[in-house]
Order: structure tokens, then C-alpha cells, then sequence
């Protein structure tokens, strides 16, 4: 027995409305579903061009404070162009927070922090 394809990825935060604008207006992703889990959690599901699996942003009242490691996950999404993106980014008042990097493989990265200290990579493939 072996699992299926991949569904979502969750992440929790604690201001929803400033993470799911971010994921929406800056990242450019489609929220495709939005409601209240059984237990209570208010659940907003993201969705990227192209790509069947879901991004889960639960922001869970009660709950302790999100505290976010470092370096200790990110989401990597494929854009046309870095220096077209980053002139986005300025638009909303943000930068990269690392890079642009070339890679080895010759493709190029950066990255950007979401809110709650989230990491999120942008690769310009080669």
C-alpha cells in the first residue's frame, strides 16, 4: 500500500487576511476554496497556475502564537523573469530577502519572505 498524489500543504498563521493577500496580490495565486473546519480553523486553499496541488493557509483561533524557524520550510514557484518580478515586489513594498542566485543547472533563485517568516523561492528556470 503506498499513498496517492499530493493534496495540499498547510500552513498556519496568525493573521489570515494579511497572509491571504499576500498569497493572492503579490504571489498571484487562485483561492479556491474557503471555510471553517469542524474543529474551528478558518481554512483558505490557494491553487497556481498550472499545478493541481493546493496551498492550506489555516489560521486556528485559541491556538498558540505561529512561531517560524528559520530556514525551516519553504514553497518554490517557477517565474518567467526575477527582474521582472522583483520590479512586482516593489509595487507592493517588498524585496528579495536572498538573491538572485545562478544555480549550478544554470537556472536562477530568489527568495521572499511571506508574512509569518515563511520562506517562499522563485526559480527562472534556464
Amino acid at each position: 500500500m503506498k499513498v496517492g498524489k499530493l493534496l495540499h500543504t498547510r500552513y498556519r498563521v496568525n493573521d489570515l487576511e494579511r497572509t491571504v493577500k499576500f498569497y493572492r496580490d503579490v504571489l498571484g495565486l487562485e483561492e479556491s476554496r474557503h471555510h471553517k473546519s469542524p474543529r474551528g480553523s478558518e481554512l483558505v486553499f490557494f491553487k497556481a497556475p498550472g499545478s493541481e496541488e493546493e496551498i492550506e493557509i489555516c489560521f486556528f483561533p485559541g491556538s498558540e502564537s505561529v512561531q517560524v524557524q528559520p530556514d525551516l520550510t519553504h514553497l518554490a514557484f517557477e517565474v518567467a523573469s526575477l527582474a521582472e518580478f522583483e520590479k512586482h515586489l516593489a509595487q507592493h513594498g517588498l524585496k528579495y530577502s536572498d538573491g538572485p542566485t545562478t544555480t549550478s543547472s544554470g537556472s536562477i533563485i530568489a527568495f521572499v519572505d511571506a508574512p509569518e517568516g515563511y520562506e517562499i523561492e522563485l526559480i527562472q528556470k534556464k
